[in-house]
């Protein structure tokens, strides 16, 4: 995996993982990658500093983390934007979910069908594989990824 420090063309700035470069350069290239504030597409790298690696310390009760057996996690704190904008995502997750049918695994048939007239147009959310998902897009049919949202606690 590779973590890309990125930048849209209104200047906004965020992160997104790869599977590695290639995979970025593909997605880049078929306008997959969008910004999460504006929803522009124009996205380019922005310049990052390289990740250096350094010797861990045996972890002690401090620094340990539940992964290792201690008794405390790694914390983070947030800014008042980044807190906005989880209310934001939060706020639309809740919106799309309660005013959509949920379909399940059936998505990109029910999406197809839509799309293709064979059933009035209605608002859904479910599953698809990243093959169903390159398929649906490969045929002009438009959906967003639903934003998994971390728990309250974190």
């Amino acid at each position: 995996m590779i973590r890309y420090a990125l930048t849209c063309a209104g200047g906004h700035t965020f992160e997104s993982w790869f599977a590695n470069s290639t995979a970025h350069d593909k997605q880049a290239k078929r306008g997959l990658i969008a910004c999460p504030v504006c929803g522009s597409t124009k996205v380019e790298q922005a310049v990052m500093a390289p990740a250096i690696a350094r010797r861990r310390k045996r972890a002690t009760r401090e620094t340990a983390t539940p992964h290792d057996g201690g008794e405390t996690a790694p914390l983070a704190m947030i800014s008042d934007e980044e807190r906005e904008l989880r209310a934001k995502f939060k706020e639309l997750h809740q919106h799309l979910t309660s005013n959509a049918d949920y379909v399940g695994t059936r998505f990109p048939e029910e999406a197809r069908r839509m799309h293709y007239g064979e059933v009035e147009q209605r608002s859904i959310y479910g599953k698809a594989s990243l093959e169903d998902a390159k398929s649906l897009h490969e045929e002009g049919i438009e959906f967003y990824p639903l934003p998994h949202l971390p728990d309250e606690r974190n």
